[in-house]
């Protein structure tokens, strides 16, 4: 089953290890935990380079690139990832840039990659309009309002552009939020429930259990129904596979197709 981040992407870049969001349901975090990277998820959010990775060429890939897929590009990394970015570029590559984006980094980007915006796409992770929602799960990501100028920002230089509401952080608003974003997206709006709840997300405090039992019962099979039927004609929405598995839709069949 193709699943994750293959369904966009043949290839998958990074240059970072740890990441400042310090999001609690990181994949990246357990991931790293799990191959020795960090001796605990609490040295997630103290990030460093990898050199290798920043000065590495590039081959021509089979396919559609995605960097990052393990942290994200901020302040701190953004002229090794603009490294980055410009070597996969100049091998010939299409580059799927992935980020809960700040507005000076995507700034830097538009503005050094104006000449190749045909070879790049933005994804920006929006998964809600909702400031205390945002800060619980994302506490160290941008707001909501930085993600949307920074979306409009790009948008405006001419890049393609999309959206992952993947998690869904808040069901109810995902309607209201999509109306609101649309106008900036030329691509797609990728929607995807939260995933693997028990293994990702660390349920220590009643705070913790009483958010993760939120999602939960928004992410009810009846509910992603309902939410699939009311969006489904719109067409720059996309279903990502914990979705497709609800509602019957047959799951891509090889990596990097990105629909």
């Amino acid at each position: 089953m193709i699943s994750g981040t293959r369904e966009w992407a043949v290839a998958e870049i990074n240059c970072n290890i740890g990441c400042p969001h310090d999001c609690r349901y990181c994949y990246a975090r357990v991931a790293a935990l799990k191959k020795g990277l960090i001796d605990s998820g609490s040295d997630w959010s103290r990030t460093r380079i990898i050199e290798a990775e920043v000065e590495s060429s590039r081959p021509l890939y089979g396919g559609q690139v995605m960097f990052p897929t393990a942290h994200d590009i901020v302040e701190d990394n953004l002229d090794e990832a603009l490294q980055v970015v410009s070597r996969l570029l100049e091998a010939g590559n299409k580059v799927l840039i992935v980020s809960k984006p700040s507005r000076c980094c995507i700034k830097e980007i538009c503005d050094r990659f104006s000449r190749q915006r045909s070879q790049i796409l933005f994804r920006f992770t929006i998964t809600s309009r909702n400031s205390d929602i945002l800060s619980f799960w994302e506490p160290g990501a941008p707001a909501y309002q930085e993600r949307l100028e920074s979306l409009q920002q790009a948008f405006k230089s001419g890049f393609q552009t999309s959206v992952s509401i993947e998690p869904m952080l808040d069901l109810e608003d995902v309607q209201g939020m999509i109306g609101e974003i649309e106008p900036y997206v030329s691509h797609s709006i990728w929607i995807g429930k939260l995933n693997r709840i028990e293994e990702r997300v660390q349920i220590v405090t009643p705070e913790v259990a009483a958010e993760v039992e939120r999602i939960r019962h928004q992410q009810q099979d009846r509910n992603i129904i309902d939410l699939y039927e009311a969006l489904n004609e719109r067409p720059l929405v996309r279903w990502k596979e914990s979705i497709k598995l609800v509602v019957g839709l047959p799951l891509a069949t090889e990596s990097g197709l990105d629909i």
